[in-house]
């Protein structure tokens, strides 16, 4: 059975995704018939309506799903499937209450033209009453036009069967959140991002740079059991009554919340077992601070210091722990090789990083030999750069134009057997590791972004175009 989805004209890259990854959460199979990136409509086949309310239900990118009565190029094309599709379901539907919508994309109808094309379906056979509050069954006339064409590009007839979470995003809204902070990614990417990694009840998620919590917020809005931990304690501690744990009891998802710690990716105190079904996380690019985790700048280990009462410094609650530059490249190994360490077979993880166009500056995808790449979706800000994965403030700040999100599989142990991570520390060893001690000199993205992208100054050409 053939159903339309009338998809929500944000973040397009995401969208295909987004199905694809709701059809592994509902179990059902999928069919992809139509779909077009700028498109508001998506035509997919599925087993039933119980699968297709299934597929929806928690959709942030869709409005809702119809059952496909019908389409074409002209009327005339859309009323004649629509007569062959309505006959046998005539008993089913004929003493239904009922009423109409028409969504027109890239268009308007006057109320006058409207009232005309329902008309033109009066030999459906419904005999029912109409209402337009509460009908029993919701019919919807879909028109794409081009921009300022006279005529539509394409018809449907749908009955609606279901509807989205879209409307959660209010719910979760920034500006009614107790506690953010400038890098607090936004409710709707936060969501979407829930969805690709299968947050779901019954799963336990790990963000290890939780700040402010917008991400553990969305996979506990889908009903996972989720934890954090930020090598800023601050952001994680925040003011008496507003803080991480204060937005889970704002939301009432406490339930949900398991905890949060203070450690770096490079030293955390997680036992190593494959233990969360997801991990999801936007980490810092380094721009308008250098990276950094725990230790010392030279990478040696240093001398306990004692105070006068003969207390180690370390000790003491307002110990402040020594940091040292981090790459921002191998930050990226760094998340990978952890979740190939700590998810579950099948486990997904999700993280947001910059891109840029071929004049600025390229980071190439990362991979690892454990994890298989689902989906990359890009998040466009101008014509100019772009990164993956939206943050609301953090995007802004950094002067990107887009950035994208890469989502993994974490593949099962009979499909990688003999391969194993690469370590942080065979990494050093085997001289991958960036070598320098400053924040530019392990971040090149960072570096290239304070040169203000330039583009190297080419050789002279000879007269013949090629270089003198």
């Amino acid at each position: 059975m053939e159903y339309l989805i009338r998809l929500s004209q944000v973040h397009e890259s995401f969208r295909k995704a987004e199905i694809l990854a709701l059809a592994v959460l509902a179990n059902v199979e999928v069919d992809i018939v139509e779909y077009y990136e700028y498109s508001p409509f998506c035509i997919v086949r599925l087993q039933d309506e119980a699968a297709a309310r299934t597929l929806i239900r928690r959709s942030i990118l869709s409005h809702a799903i119809y059952e496909l009565w019908g389409s074409g190029t002209t009327y005339e094309e859309l009323h004649d499937q629509a007569r062959d599709f309505s006959r046998p379901r005539q008993a089913e539907y004929s003493t239904c209450s009922f009423k109409f919508d028409i969504d027109s994309y890239q268009a308007k109808r006057s109320p006058s033209s409207q009232k005309t094309l329902i008309e033109s379906f009066d030999y459906l056979p419904f005999d029912g009453p109409i209402k337009m509050a509460n009908p029993d069954q919701r019919y919807c006339i879909f028109e794409e036009f081009e921009k300022k064409a006279p005529t539509p590009r394409r018809i449907y007839l749908g009955r609606w069967v279901g509807g989205s979470d879209r409307d959660s995003i209010k719910t979760y809204d920034l500006k009614k959140r107790h506690y953010i902070s400038t890098t607090s990614m936004d409710a709707e990417l936060s969501l979407i991002t829930a969805n690709l990694t299968l947050a779901a009840p019954g799963t336990l998620f790990y963000d290890p740079f939780v700040g402010t919590g917008s991400f553990p917020i969305a996979c506990a809005h889908f009903g996972a059991m989720v934890l954090g931990s930020d090598i800023d304690g601050r952001s994680v501690r925040g003011k008496t009554d507003r803080n991480l744990v204060s937005n889970f009891q704002q939301y009432g998802l406490t339930g949900r919340f398991v905890d949060s710690f203070i450690s770096d990716l490079t030293n955390s105190p997680l036992r190593g077992s494959r233990l969360f079904d997801g991990i999801i996380c936007d980490p810092p690019y380094g721009v308008r601070e250098g990276l950094k985790v725990l230790g010392s700048r030279d990478g040696k280990s240093k001398e306990v210091i004692f105070l006068d009462n003969g207390e180690a410094a370390h000790l003491q609650a307002r110990y402040i722990p020594p940091k040292r530059p981090y790459s921002f490249e191998v930050m990226l190994h760094d998340i990978l090789d952890f979740a190939a360490l700590s998810l579950v077979d099948n486990g997904r993880v999700s993280l947001w990083m910059p891109t840029a166009n071929d004049e600025e500056v390229k980071l190439g995808i990362p991979t690892h030999p454990c994890l298989e790449i689902v989906s990359t979706c890009v998040q466009a800000f101008n014509k100019c750069k772009s990164r993956s994965l939206p943050c609301s403030v953090r995007a802004a700040d950094c002067g990107l134009g887009s950035r994208r999100l890469l989502t993994y599989r974490r593949l099962p142990e009979a499909e990688v057997r003999g391969k194993t991570p690469i370590s942080h520390q065979t990494r050093e060893e085997s001289n991958e590791e960036p070598n320098g001690v400053t924040a530019d000199d392990l971040n090149a993205f960072r570096r290239r972004y304070f040169e203000g992208f330039k583009t190297p100054v080419s050789a002279p050409s000879g007269p013949h175009g090629n270089r003198a």
